[in-house]
């Protein structure tokens, strides 16, 4: 017979692995299943093999072009054991993207950097629905967004070499985040200001747990969008641009209207986010045509 723990209402509120009862001295045969499953899901997340060419077609109908790159690591073992490698291009890929970067006549204002990093499962689905809303946004405000890179076995500091082949402003990566129990499919996204090799932690700043089930890909979307805007506004990212709540919800209503109403501002937001895909800037920077 089970005994349930008296925090058992609990559960209805959090996905945490809290009041799961007990079987005499064991977990029930549920909880421990469970256990199981998310642990193996888990592992799967880490092992699983990346599809860069797949997810790069999957990308090019958002109208800003995908190019494919790799790290230094050889396979996943290696990336796995040798976390330096997958900070770094592997030189045939360098040269790749540069001769790519040297065809775009202006820098760019943001380049967006796409791996497996430690969930397969993440980059897969929640890459596409986050830069749905993103890409839209970012066009109506003016950005110049190189071609998507999407890299092979990277890690998160990989952003600051690509960034500074293309002479971007601002650099962002998305990859997926080490799994946790429940949480195989997280993404973590990482912007740089002034993206070059040497730049530390203290340097970027990271939304996490992208995902249906904590930041879902669309809310994600809008508050990268805010910070980017104030990190291209202010020159800089990381410990020194602060995520302020409350500025972000003045920026999206207007003082004195209602959460219902929304202001001046929220609707060009939603301007933004209605620009057709087919109005993105296309290959390249050029305005005119436009996991560590």
């Amino acid at each position: 017979m089970i005994q349930y723990d008296p925090w058992n209402p609990l559960r209805r509120v959090t996905a945490a692995r809290i009041a799961l009862g007990r079987s005499g001295g064991s977990l029930p045969t549920r909880e421990l299943l469970d256990f199981r499953l998310a642990h193996a899901q888990a592992r799967d997340a880490v092992r699983a093999e990346f599809d860069a060419d797949t997810l790069s077609e999957a990308l090019r109908p958002l109208g800003v072009g995908a190019l494919i790159a790799a790290s230094a690591a050889r396979d996943r073992t290696e990336y796995l054991q040798r976390p330096d490698l997958g900070r770094r291009l592997a030189h045939p890929w360098r040269s790749h993207l540069l001769e790519h970067a040297a065809t775009v006549g202006n820098a760019c204002d943001l380049v967006i950097v796409i791996s497996d990093g430690l969930s397969t499962l993440a980059a897969h689905t929640q890459v596409a629905p986050l830069l749905d809303v993103l890409l839209p946004l970012l066009a109506g405000a003016g950005w110049r967004v190189a071609p998507l890179v999407v890299v092979r076995l990277a890690r998160v500091a990989i952003q600051d070499e690509i960034g500074e082949i293309f002479g971007a402003k601002l650099s962002l990566m998305l990859l997926g985040e080490r799994p946790g129990l429940g949480s195989a499919d997280s993404l973590g996204a990482y912007f740089t200001h002034s993206p070059a090799p040497g730049k530390t932690d203290a340097d970027r700043n990271c939304l996490s747990n992208i995902r249906p089930d904590g930041l879902a890909p669309a809310a994600a979307a809008r508050k990268l969008f805010y910070l980017l805007e104030r990190a291209r506004e202010l020159g800089l990212s990381g410990v020194a641009l602060k995520d302020d709540a409350q500025a972000l919800e003045d920026f999206l209503r207007e003082p004195g209207d209602s959460q219902e109403q929304g202001g001046a501002v929220r609707r060009a937001l939603v301007a933004r986010v209605g620009v057709g895909r087919g109005d993105l800037p296309h290959g390249g920077c050029s305005g005119s045509s436009g996991v560590s």
